[in-house]
């Protein structure tokens, strides 16, 4: 149950898409549990690979060559680390429910960020000029809707989640896979006070 429609054939033939996405852990047993329910090819057996995820960038290149992954690498290491909650369900007017971002500036940031270094790949194809950050959950159908996907995540919402990397992933029947994973700058501790010394 991937968030990012469109699959095209590379060319070494693979079939499936590359996602530049925040990988969000606390919630990937349960989307990995209802992304069996759809579609078991998309289940991933890759134990690196998250399921649970916000989109920062998708569709990005097929093939991506090390030229491209290090400009991603520079990129997104030139961001801080950040807090991402998420507790409220949302849903779009195609009946996609899903998780809303607390505050969703610094996903955007990022987002925007990397589609000005390749606007070649716009965000889903170019169907959506600025893409709203989400978690996908479900799809809307009968007996799912916002009430029941909230009775069922109970107690993992509210999710508190420090976003210290993007991973590249690739989504692919039958080859679900982690392709790398790109560090955020990591956020200095603050100085002890004048006069102590930390334990």
């Amino acid at each position: 149950m991937s968030a990012t429609p469109g699959a095209w054939t590379a060319a070494s033939g693979r079939r499936g898409h590359t996602v530049l996405a925040v990988p969000v852990p606390a919630l990937d047993d349960w989307v990995r549990r209802r992304t069996a329910h759809h579609d078991a090819s998309f289940v991933s057996v890759d134990p690196d690979f998250c399921h649970a995820h916000v989109t920062v960038l998708a569709p990005w290149v097929a093939e991506p060559d090390e030229e491209r992954m290090e400009r991603v690498a520079g990129l997104v290491g030139a961001v801080s680390t950040f807090e991402l909650v998420l507790e409220r369900v949302g849903v779009f007017p195609d009946g996609l429910l899903h998780l809303v971002p607390e505050d969703d500036g610094p996903l955007r940031r990022l987002g925007r960020v990397l589609t000005a270094a390749f606007p070649e790949t716009p965000p889903y194809g170019g169907r959506h000029a600025d893409p709203v950050p989400h978690l996908t959950l479900e799809q809307t159908a009968a007996g799912v809707d916002a009430e029941w996907v909230r009775a069922s995540l109970g107690t993992l919402l509210p999710v508190r989640h420090t976003v210290d990397r993007v991973d590249l992933q690739w989504w692919a029947n039958d080859d679900c896979r982690l392709l790398r994973t790109f560090p955020l700058a990591a956020v200095p501790a603050p100085a002890s006070p004048r006069g102590t010394v930390d334990a």
